[in-house]
């Protein structure tokens, strides 16, 4: 009995050190997922930020080439003026010139904000990337948390059990069941002497009721019959 006790409460050590070491990852995993939906929120702020310059970039591009378009338009009006003589043909190539200039210039802000927009498209595809992971994760974790959380509460139930198992012996309540058990065998015992002591006092008394009811009847007996023959005049033997 002892060796089974003894293995009883080597397994609630056990159970107790396995619930010590649950409770520990169970608070590093929350503040990990707390850590995890906070980078969570911050990668969507920037995946909102760079999409935000991808779309910049791409609206640039499309005013600068616009622009560049609207200056060639123009350098072409110019040298038709010019053709037709209403403005010289030096001040018409000087303002064309010009004209080509700026077109030149939009196109080349132009090329670099289209550039611009590929790159940060692809910094939105990783992060769209990394922001799909990163939920996954969560989940994923939020998942195993709540299993760490099962398997924590059934230990300790399991522990809780085994520790009744292992004292049994030595409860209070089995304690108090077997004073009680005893308390109740003493009064039993003590109320069949009390019978006992009755019963032989009711025999004692009966007995010498019964000899004094006996000793009665044959007085009584007796008398009677003296009486009887007195009455017959037939005098009694003895007084004779």
């Amino acid at each position: 009995m002892n060796i089974f006790r003894r293995l009883f409460r080597i397994g609630s050590a056990e159970a107790n050190s396995l619930v010590d070491k649950l409770e520990d990852p169970i608070k590093m995993t929350e503040q990990g997922i707390r850590d995890l939906k906070e980078d969570l929120g911050k990668a969507l702020e920037a995946l909102a930020e760079v999409k935000a310059l991808a779309i910049r970039a791409r609206n640039d591009a499309q005013a600068d080439t616009e622009k560049a378009n609207e200056y060639e338009r123009k350098a072409m009006i110019l040298l038709k003026r010019a053709a037709a003589g209403e403005i010289t043909s030096a001040e018409a190539d000087r303002l064309a010139s010009e004209c080509l200039v700026q077109k030149e210039a939009l196109l080349a802000t132009a090329a670099t904000n289209r550039d611009n927009q590929v790159k940060f498209d692809g910094h939105v595809t990783k992060l769209d990337g990394n922001i799909k992971t990163l939920r996954v994760n969560i989940q994923r974790y939020e998942v195993e948390l709540k299993t760490l959380k099962a398997r924590a509460k059934v230990s300790e139930a399991t522990t809780n059990i085994n520790k009744q198992l292992a004292d049994i012996d030595s409860s209070s309540t089995v304690s108090m069941l077997e004073r009680m058990k005893e308390k109740v065998d003493q009064q039993e015992a003590l109320a069949e002497s009390y019978a006992d002591i009755a019963s032989e006092n009711n025999s004692l008394d009966q007995e010498i009721d019964k000899a004094i009811d006996s000793g009665s009847s044959e007085l009584k007996a007796a008398d009677s019959l003296a009486a009887l023959k007195s009455k017959m005049g037939i005098a009694s033997k003895e007084g004779v």
